[in-house]
């Protein structure tokens, strides 16, 4: 049931790995199917799209979400956790506590950036925070000899960045908005720009050159194109 993710919009990058573009963010959640579990990386800034999504990869799997990794506390990618009952998520360390406490600030966020008020309202009052919290690296074995690399990688964008490594050929590597490709990366108030140079030379680390790198927002892109934003972050800040 591995043949029809592009008739739900779906961008395939690998066998079992895809990734969709969100409507009105453009905001990426990706899936990374494995024998036996499947990841999905972010959730989207509603429970509806959350349902939406869940729907779609029951219909193209034929099996559901069993693994969560939240790239950063941003109602865009999180909003729509509390749709995949029954999932282990993933968070970088400190973004748990982080949200336990901010179901209003990121409401708030939500409506100011056009969610309605009904929509953000019951994503907030259900909202999930990760029951794991990764430190360094952490490696998911989803079966078959398909496992993946979670890795804490910030501060930078957030106080709580994390990304994801899938093996393979090419290898995958899921950004967040560590970089964006559909407009500038956006330096909000709980950006560390000083750290953000110093998060993409990891990324480029762990994917290498031939990796495809997958944006928190815009089009797939390759190793130059994280280099050349990580020097034009560099000069705007005057970090090295």
């Amino acid at each position: 049931m591995d043949a029809s993710w592009e008739d739900f919009g779906w961008e395939r990058l690998g066998n079992g790995v895809g990734r969709r573009r969100l409507p009105g963010w453009d905001a990426t959640v990706a899936l990374v199917v494995g024998a036996e579990a499947a990841l999905l990386f972010d959730t989207g800034s509603t429970l509806r799209e959350g349902v939406e999504i869940r729907t779609q990869v029951q219909a193209m799997t034929g099996r559901r979400v069993t693994h969560i990794a939240l790239s950063h506390p941003h109602f865009d990618h999180v909003l729509g956790t509390a749709a995949f009952a029954g999932a282990e998520v993933y968070g970088a360390i400190g973004m748990a506590a982080l949200l336990t406490g901010s179901a209003g600030e990121l409401y708030a966020d939500a409506v100011r950036q056009g969610v309605s008020e009904e929509d953000a309202a019951q994503a907030a009052d259900v909202l999930v925070a990760p029951h794991h919290q990764v430190c360094d690296e952490w490696t998911l074995d989803l079966g078959g000899g398909r496992q993946v690399l979670l890795a804490n990688v910030g501060p930078a964008h957030s106080g709580h960045d994390l990304v994801a490594l899938v093996p393979g050929s090419p290898a995958v590597v899921l950004c967040g908005d560590l970089v964006e490709e559909s407009g500038e990366p956006q330096a909000g108030p709980d950006a560390i720009p000083s750290r953000w140079p110093a998060a993409l030379d990891r990324l480029l680390a762990l994917g290498g050159e031939d990796a495809i790198y997958v944006p928190g927002h815009g089009a797939v892109v390759d190793a130059a194109f994280v280099r050349a934003q990580r020097d034009r972050l560099s000069a705007a800040f005057g970090v090295s």
